[in-house]
């Protein structure tokens, strides 16, 4: 299945801090048709790496279902800052996470990160803790 272009909503979750965590997505066509829902524990990260992960997983499944364009969606201002430039990735734990998103995006043709309230990311916040159990 070639999507040219898909709208994906992810968010990631771990208790504790560091502690069990897991990620939830959301990839829909343009009409708002749900594609993939992603509900996956990743074991031991901190919530920024899990939401990380749920990023790269996203878009990794876009880029299998050959995207060309992908909105995404996510309720972690930190990341989304980060991947837009407006932040520095200080923390070496998350410089290679966050070299790999920007490795994916550049497989890209367009690519946009929106931070979104929390209650506008209600679907994938609930596959991430379903995940969690």
């Amino acid at each position: 299945m070639k999507l040219k272009t898909v709208v994906i909503n992810t968010d990631g979750a771990s208790r504790g801090n560091p502690g069990p965590a897991a990620i939830g997505v959301t990839i829909k066509d343009e009409q708002g048709k749900l594609i993939a829902a992603i509900s996956q524990a990743i074991g031991r990260a901190t919530n920024n790496q899990a939401e990380y992960r749920a990023i790269i997983v996203a878009l990794e499944e876009a880029i299998r279902l050959q995207s060309e364009q992908v909105e995404l969606f996510s309720d972690s201002e930190l990341l989304v800052r980060q991947i837009n430039g407006r932040y520095r990735v200080k923390n070496v734990a998350l410089q290679p996470l966050y070299q790999q998103v920007k490795q994916l995006q550049g497989q890209l043709k367009s690519f946009t990160i929106t931070h979104i309230p929390r209650e506008e990311n209600t679907e994938a916040d609930s596959l991430a803790n379903k995940a969690l159990g």
